[in-house]
């Protein structure tokens, strides 16, 4: 059976060893930083956090291989009824959801106590969807009408839905949008206005938190976070976390090889998910952290050779928008625990610790790898297949 699925696994072997390593540095990661949460909590072993980190990360990998062997000109067709289904979703999320530290971004499925960020999902639908637009409609892309209907409205919609509870998340939305949008061939000026678009919506959510609402919402949080790292007091509450992700980054050093030996994981707040760089730092040093941050460059290196491979506008800009949102994620997670971007909240993909997001982020990766395994094949089965027959199955798909 082990054998059966090994010989079944196709695509880019590079992302393979880039998703297979992630995993194998966050479950050393998450062994060794979740002792202060097994000490808080009813579970005294970090065995109980690592064997279940063990299995959402197992799972994650059946997922990724289950999805890579789908066509995914398949998730061109569901890509809408994502979208519109992603709407609901979020408002929600917003009234009804699981809130956690004066946020709402959880939904709790009924029966089996499971929560997911709704924004995941609406992640990626949107992405999905600003794909199978740009593919469809190539020959009306210049049309102001079909830009502001098709592609800038949704767009606008879903990231300004997402930011009343997580701006970090609509903003990496956003910009992966943009990149998608650039690479799909839409104009600079329709670029911009789109940009213009998402932050006068921007604009609008954060006056009417901060004027109207009686605590200001979210926006207070967000002026909060922006005002201690601009100007940190070094000795405030706010700025503990940041202390903390200091020192540990600080006894990393340049090189170390000390697996388990953090100790600042002890009182760095969330030192398994939104600060598990830091953690990564202390324990394997500088050197250590380059490394990962290496890897997800050589991801995005990967996701280029395949858009140029690619013959298909579908799949290469729904492959580049999830990898370019899992990598933006991934450097703005990086900048936050050095100090060089305000406190986010974000995790880091494939490594803090989590559920159902390593699940939808396995679901990406599936996809990326179910767009390579596709140019594989076509290059082998039908080398003499030229690019407008390819188009025009694009086109029907």
């Amino acid at each position: 059976m082990l054998g059966r699925i090994i010989n079944n696994i196709k695509g880019d072997k590079y992302v393979w060893y880039i998703l297979v390593t992630l995993s194998a540095i966050s479950l050393l990661l998450v062994y060794s930083s979740t002792r202060s949460l097994a000490y808080k909590n009813e579970h005294g072993d970090t065995e109980y956090y690592l064997m279940r980190h063990g299995f959402i990360l197992g799972v994650g990998l059946f997922i990724t291989y289950i999805v890579h062997r789908i066509d995914h000109r398949y998730f061109s067709r569901i890509a809408q009824m994502m979208l519109i289904l992603s709407v609901p979703l979020l408002l929600y999320t917003k009234f009804f959801g699981v809130r956690i530290n004066d946020a709402s971004r959880w939904v709790r499925i009924p029966m089996i106590g499971l929560t997911f960020q709704s924004s995941d999902f609406a992640k990626l639908a949107l992405i999905m969807y600003t794909s199978r637009m740009l593919s469809k409609k190539q020959g009306v892309i210049k049309d102001i009408k079909e830009v502001i209907i098709h592609i800038m409205l949704p767009i606008v919609l879903i990231c300004g839905l997402i930011m009343l509870d997580n701006l970090s998340s609509a903003v990496i939305l956003f910009m992966t949008c943009i990149v998608v949008l650039f690479i799909g061939r839409v104009s600079a000026r329709f670029i911009f206005a789109i940009f213009g678009g998402g932050a006068l919506v921007a604009g609008i959510i954060f006056a009417y938190s901060w004027y109207v609402l009686p605590d200001h919402g979210r926006a207070d949080v967000w002026l909060g976070r922006v005002q201690s790292w601009w100007t940190p007091d070094y000795d405030s509450d706010e700025f503990y976390q940041q202390k903390q992700a200091f020192i540990a980054i600080a006894k990393g050093g340049l090189f170390r090889i000390a697996p388990g030996k953090s100790t600042q994981c002890n009182f760095l707040p969330d030192a398994f998910s939104d600060f598990i760089y830091a953690t990564l730092i202390e324990e394997y040093g500088l050197t250590g952290g380059a490394f990962v941050l290496f890897l997800y460059l050589f991801f995005m290196w990967r996701l280029i050779v395949l858009v140029k491979k690619s013959p298909r506008a579908f799949g290469a800009l729904m492959a580049v928008g999830l990898g370019v949102s899992m990598v933006l994620q991934a450097v703005i997670h990086m900048a936050v625990n050095v100090h060089m971007l305000p406190n986010t909240g974000i995790t880091l993909p494939f490594i803090s610790w989590g559920g159902t997001s390593i699940w939808f982020n396995a679901f990406a990766i599936g996809i990326i790898l179910s767009v390579s395994r596709n140019i594989d094949e076509r290059t082998e089965q039908s080398p003499k297949l030229n690019q407008r027959q390819l188009a025009l199955e694009e086109i029907d798909a």
